[in-house]
């Protein structure tokens, strides 16, 4: 397996990454347990989730299932560089969506009990919110890196501008902002190639590129 760093950022990563979108609602936990042994065994140590996959009658499935994984021992933690994200809405009530500094708190902490684990290492905001200020995002953060809750953030879904505008105000703050950009990105969907990775490529983001599969989820690859 090869390995190397995500963007700019000293943390190294399998050029494969394990996409779970699929664990629960498509592939049992069973199998979803297998396969991520399968991954570890092949030198896969990169894993990627969200706190919204599980299907809309039960979010966080998949969460729950890599977290029981976890549960097994075996340094299954240890040995895995893990990814979520947040944005999507959990449950009808207000507050449970998006990137506010209320929601990134109450997200984290949710993520991490069903994750089984005391920290995130690739924190990622899983569509752009254009309602809360950057300011606002990197603040709640920057406590959560404090905490020692998560390690690295990251972005999904964003455009070349809404990469631009993150990593300002981060500059403004001083803080290291994002190390990572995912997108999809295969041979039928080369769009990201005008805005998107020029971006990455002038504020050091590592590409997570994804493919979209017949069923319309996509997986980290």
């Amino acid at each position: 397996m090869q390995y190397t760093h995500l963007g700019r950022s000293g943390l190294k990563v399998s050029r494969l990454c394990l996409g779970t979108m699929n664990f629960g609602p498509q592939t049992e936990e069973a199998d979803a347990h297998s396969i991520m042994d399968s991954a570890h065994d092949a030198g896969i140590n990169f894993f990627d989730t969200a706190n919204v996959y599980g299907g809309v009658d039960h979010r966080g499935w998949t969460e729950e299932i890599i977290g029981r994984w976890f549960a097994k021992g075996g340094e299954r933690r240890e040995h895995t560089v893990l990814a979520t994200k947040l944005y999507g809405t959990m449950t009808d009530r207000p507050n449970e969506s998006k990137l506010s500094a209320l929601n990134i708190r109450r997200a984290l902490d949710a993520s991490l009990k069903r994750l089984q684990t005391d920290y995130i290492d690739v924190y990622q905001f899983h569509h752009v919110d254009r309602d809360t200020p950057w300011d606002e995002i990197w603040q709640a953060i920057e406590v959560a890196v404090q905490q020692g809750k998560i390690l690295y953030s990251g972005s999904s879904n964003f455009a070349g501008w809404h990469i631009a505008q993150a990593q300002e105000a981060a500059r403004r703050r001083n803080y290291t902002g994002l190390v990572s950009e995912q997108s999809i990105y295969n041979l039928f969907m080369r769009q990201v190639e005008l805005e998107v990775i020029p971006a990455a490529q002038q504020y050091g983001l590592g590409l997570i590129p994804g493919r979209r599969c017949r069923a319309g989820c996509w997986a980290a690859c």
